[in-house]
């Protein structure tokens, strides 16, 4: 048998026996079997299989007597078999965490096998041995960013990743009101939440109506800003415009000011009863009665595209200044001398060059508004109330609605549903903007 078959039915078996015995690389061969030796230890020391091989367990049951691994899958499967003992959460996350380990481990006993492989290969080739010390040396050489990175990674998986497959998981399982742990075991249902969202009209209209909102305003909120973040910046930018810097300053305001803050001084102003705004109007005879800012739906609408504009716009000016800086005015001089006019140099020119600079950012603020949760809880709190609605109220966006939801409702396996969706929605849109602007083609 050829040393590359040896070495890799070797490592099979016992990791980095073959790069032990055929490539005489000792020390990697140890490291490799300790990662073995590790494997099985946590699961032996955190269970109890040699009580089990000792025949001191004639009735063995994973969920009691298992070790880590085989705990954590078995109550990934089964979420639990006895209610008030068994968390079915709790046992999901556990299961999620040693799936993960184990994928790592597996990661660590495939790369054993092809460098076993390669190992005896190199020996059948070139009759010499690598050193660990050499190969070490090259491995380091060749791998030193990942080795800096391999932390972060890690604190990604358990502190990005996990929770989501843990929030994907739930839209697969009856995890509600009715079935909170540990006093009831949560089962997984397979697709009945998705058929549930679409089947039950009272759902798929709320469902489609709080959709139809999102888009709306995550557009709205979006190029309202923009765009008038683009007419300060061209009026700042302009020639005829004095003490530039002063009215920067001014205009920047809303922006330093914390969104919060914000929020809740518009929502006392623009209060019905009680408002300031109303009570000023009134007095100068200008409305005969209240405006319903926030407790009427189209009204409530209106005002929260406004306050959004109030607030938004200054980043847009700041980011679309800077641009406008950085381009070259001997281009809008030479369409200057061609005849353009300012209004052709700036809808054929400049507003070209802007919006390919800016687009980027321009769709990462339509996402962060598609999600953004504090500007409508803060402002609107969802309202004003549409029994209508299952749970929404009528400027409830998708991710209020998935607070409300869960924390109000504890219907956390349709809240997971719908962060499934909008997970989708997003992506493809962002991936149908991004991949055709020339920032990203760069990248």
């Amino acid at each position: 048998m050829t040393k590359k078959f040896s070495s890799t039915i070797l490592s099979c078996l016992f990791w980095g026996s073959g790069q032990f015995f055929i490539g005489r690389q000792k020390a990697k061969g140890i490291l490799l079997f300790a990662a073995q030796v590790l494997l099985f230890g946590i699961e032996s020391v955190s269970g109890y299989w040699f009580n089990f091989f000792a025949g001191q367990i004639p009735d063995f049951q994973v969920r009691l007597y298992g070790g880590y691994f085989s705990r954590g899958i078995w109550g990934l499967f089964t979420l639990g078999a006895v209610p008030g003992e068994d968390h079915s959460t709790y046992l999901m996350v556990n299961g999620i965490m040693a799936l993960m380990i184990l994928m790592i481990f597996l990661g660590v006993y495939i790369w054993n096998i092809v460098d076993a492989y390669r190992t005896g290969k190199a020996v059948e080739d070139t009759h010499a041995y690598i050193s660990s010390r050499a190969f070490g040396k090259k491995l380091y050489q060749k791998m030193f960013p990942y080795f800096v990175l391999a932390p972060i990674l890690f604190l990604v998986l358990y502190v990005v990743v996990m929770p989501i497959i843990f929030s994907v998981l739930t839209a697969f399982t009856n995890y509600n009101a009715d079935h909170l742990p540990p006093a009831h075991l949560v089962k997984w249902v397979g697709l009945d939440n998705f058929l549930r969202l679409i089947s039950i009209p009272i759902w798929s209209q709320t469902f489609l109506i709080v959709l139809a909102w999102t888009v709306i305003w995550a557009f709205l909120a979006t190029f309202s800003t923009y765009f008038m973040g683009l007419f300060q910046a061209l009026l700042i930018n302009s020639d005829c415009v004095k003490h530039k810097s002063f009215f920067r300053s001014i205009y920047i305001l809303p922006w330093a000011i914390p969104g919060m803050i914000s929020l809740l001084m518009f929502r006392n102003l623009f209060n019905g009863q009680f408002g300031p705004l109303n009570q000023m109007l009134l007095d100068c005879g200008l409305i005969h009665s209240r405006i319903p800012f926030l407790s009427d739906a189209f009204t409530a609408k209106v005002t929260i595209i406004v306050v959004n504009l109030w607030i938004g716009f200054p980043m847009f000016m700041v980011m679309l200044l800077g641009v406008l800086a950085n381009q070259d005015p001997a281009l809008y001089e030479a369409a200057q001398i061609d005849g353009a006019s300012k209004l052709q140099i700036f809808r054929r020119i400049k507003l070209p060059l802007l919006m390919k600079a800016t687009a980027p950012l321009v769709l990462m603020n339509l996402v962060g508004n598609f999600n953004g949760f504090g500007f409508i809880y803060f402002l609107t709190n969802g309202g004003p109330n549409n029994s209508s609605l299952q749970f929404a109220g009528d400027t409830d966006i998708l991710i209020s609605w998935i607070y409300k939801l869960t924390l109000n409702q504890n219907m956390y396996n349709l809240a997971a549903v719908l962060n499934i969706l909008i997970f989708i929605l997003v992506g493809v849109v962002s991936y149908w903007n991004l991949k055709g602007t020339t920032a990203i083609k760069e990248m």
